[in-house]
């Protein structure tokens, strides 16, 4: 073939003698070898007869001993300007117990107004579990009391209910 035959076929896209050869080259008249059919086989029994490995997961495991240990705080504040001391410890995430008997009622309502709001935004809690003592907790403890809810469930119940009026006589 000469250089204008082939530029002629290239711009036209008349390649035929080029089909021709690539039909001719992937006919194979003697069939596929039976060496590469037994390789194939092989190949199958080993994917069938594996085991499937379970999808690997990654997990996050996180030892909860390594990192510091929970406190709780107990403060007696003998002025009003302690108070910012205690709020430091609610954000750094420690409890904080909170006995007001070293001041006036006055200074007391001062403090507990001012650590009400600083719990309140950082999403904790408080409770009142004595006489002029408080507990003021950041939002990832918990308060659990014994009393509160006795009193609540006390609240709720019905003084006319009686165990017996469920039976059948």
């Amino acid at each position: 073939m000469g250089l204008m035959h082939k530029l002629k076929n290239w711009v036209t896209g008349d390649d035929l003698e080029d089909d021709i050869y690539s039909i001719d080259d992937e006919f194979d008249p003697l069939g596929p070898d039976l060496n590469s059919l037994d390789d194939n086989e092989k190949q199958l029994d080993k994917l069938y007869t594996q085991k499937p490995q379970p999808p690997k997961k990654h997990l996050k495991v996180v030892d909860h001993h390594a990192g510091s240990s929970s406190q709780v705080m107990v403060i007696e504040p003998k002025a009003f300007e302690e108070a910012l001391e205690i709020v430091e410890h609610l954000r750094a995430k420690r409890a904080t117990i909170l006995n007001l008997h070293m001041l006036d009622m006055a200074q007391s309502q001062r403090v507990v107004d001012f650590l009400s709001g600083a719990t309140h935004a950082i999403d904790g809690q408080q409770q009142r579990i004595g006489d002029g003592v408080f507990i003021f907790t950041p939002m990832n403890f918990e308060v659990a009391s014994y009393a509160a809810r006795m009193e609540q469930l006390s609240a709720h119940a019905d003084d006319s209910w009686n165990p017996n009026h469920m039976l059948k006589y």
